[in-house]
């Protein structure tokens, strides 16, 4: 064989590099980032669930800039997600730049060249070279990678501060609306009753079935089957084969219960209890490790109880979501409604998105608030989620969690959301502001 000849690797990689500067960058539904998307002088690592859209934001962002009249040379793509890619290792990418300066040599040095690199942690090595890229040549880097042990924990030790996470999780109401044709209106809280009533309608609907894009317009089986997939091979390539997973029973019981029990309390010691009972064997260690996987590939999201210390944090359960309320329905399999579940879901998904630190509260006297977010910009808001609390009992209960978790946290802003506005109390105390959730989705507040 000619040692001088191009490796395979290097002439798929060509013909990559080819494709993504000829090609038409591909059209998409607009995502909504909160704060800043890029850093200069750092990679950007967009992370998320499979499915929910990474490598279309990477198109989005390319088609911003070739708005902005970015040359369309200078916006290289290349998704390494490809099986004539295995077994390529990081020595394989260093001729694919050199490959890029030896076609356009004038914007070496002189222009920004802005590299898409998609599922690059498939490559071993690849932060070795992400990091030389940064330091060696004038580049904006956009990353994306379905686990988050790997770009976000990993990257931040092996590029040395140098690397920016952004979260991509399924579509928000707002990009669901977007993405069947509808235009969202500017003031929500003020429309009138038909034009309220099929907002409401799109709502359920959203609850229903989820944010991931390929799910959208689905009938109920077909996307409960897409769904399903898209769990399994959650399971298969980001837990069993990624961390060498040998108890996948093990696995599959707490997906079931965790997806399935979606905005309830979840407790290691419980879990370990319960799977014990049916006799299967499994560990305390397991648990909590199979626990942390989960959250990495961004199957499951968790929510730790307010506390004053850490061991106090650590004692108590905490509370466990999908990442896209779509799932509830999958999972559930009790037959109850799960719009209430949905509906926190939703919220929670939301808060992640405007980059909140979000917690529970439970106050001394036993009440339980869902939600205390505090956003960068200093401000708090405790968040009670009920669907409708027009019976007088449910109205009572909710709005004393609201007020004695406001005893504890004077600064929060009380916020009590509603499935429908039909679903709004009556009246409220002055200290809490009473609005359907969609309106919160649809319009956030300056976060930054």
């Amino acid at each position: 064989m000619d040692p001088s000849a191009p490796s395979p690797f290097q002439t798929i990689l060509s013909d990559k590099l080819s494709e993504s500067l000829s090609t038409p960058i591909p059209p998409g539904t607009p995502r909504r980032v909160h704060g800043a998307v890029h850093l200069a002088g750092k990679a950007t690592a967009v992370v998320g669930m499979r499915r929910a859209g990474k490598t279309m934001f990477l198109h989005q962002i390319r088609r911003e800039r070739l708005a902005d009249e970015m040359d369309r040379e200078r916006m290289p793509y290349i998704n390494f997600e490809d099986e004539r890619l295995a077994g390529m290792a990081a020595e394989h990418l260093h001729p694919l730049v050199e490959e890029y300066y030896r076609r356009f040599p004038a914007l070496r040095g002189s222009e920004t060249v802005l590299w898409c690199f998609d599922e690059i942690q498939t490559v071993p090595g690849w932060e070795r070279f992400v990091r030389r890229l940064l330091d060696s040549e004038k580049v904006e880097l956009y990353l994306t990678g379905s686990s988050a042990a790997l770009l976000s924990r990993e990257i931040a030790t092996a590029l040395r501060g140098r690397a920016w996470e952004v979260v991509l999780h399924p579509f928000s109401f707002e990009e669901a609306l977007i993405h069947a044709g509808k235009t969202p209106p500017e003031q929500p809280d003020f429309l009138d009753g038909p034009a309220r009533s099929i907002l409401e309608r799109s709502f359920f609907d959203y609850l229903a079935a989820g944010g991931f894009p390929e799910a959208q317009g689905l009938d109920a089986a077909t996307r409960y089957q897409l769904l399903r997939d898209y769990v399994d091979v959650a399971i298969l390539r980001d837990v069993v084969e990624r961390h060498g997973v040998s108890n996948v029973t093990g696995l599959r019981w707490l997906i079931r219960h965790l997806l399935g029990n979606a905005a309830g309390l979840f407790s290691v010691e419980k879990f370990y209890s319960a799977l014990k009972s049916q006799g299967l064997a499994i560990s305390k260690d397991t648990v909590h490790q199979l626990m942390g996987h989960l959250q990495d590939c961004f199957l499951v999201r968790t929510v730790w109880m307010e506390a004053s210390s850490e061991r106090q944090r650590m004692v108590n359960p905490r509370k466990a979501y999908p990442v896209d309320p779509g799932l509830i329905p999958v999972f559930d399999r009790t037959g109850r409604s799960n719009i209430g579940h949905a509906l926190e879901t939703a919220v929670l998904l939301e808060l992640e998105r405007r980059r909140a630190e979000i917690s529970y509260v439970r106050t001394p006297q036993g009440f339980e608030v869902d939600f205390l977010a505090r956003y960068p910009s200093g401000r708090e808001e405790l968040i009670q989620v009920c669907a409708d609390v027009t019976s007088p009992e449910t109205m009572e209960r909710e709005l004393r969690s609201l007020l004695e978790a406001g005893r504890q946290h004077p600064q929060a802003q009380k916020l009590l959301l509603t499935l429908t506005r039909d679903g709004l109390p009556r009246q409220v105390p002055a200290a809490v502001s009473a609005q359907p959730a969609y309106v919160w989705l649809l319009c956030p507040p300056e976060l930054s």
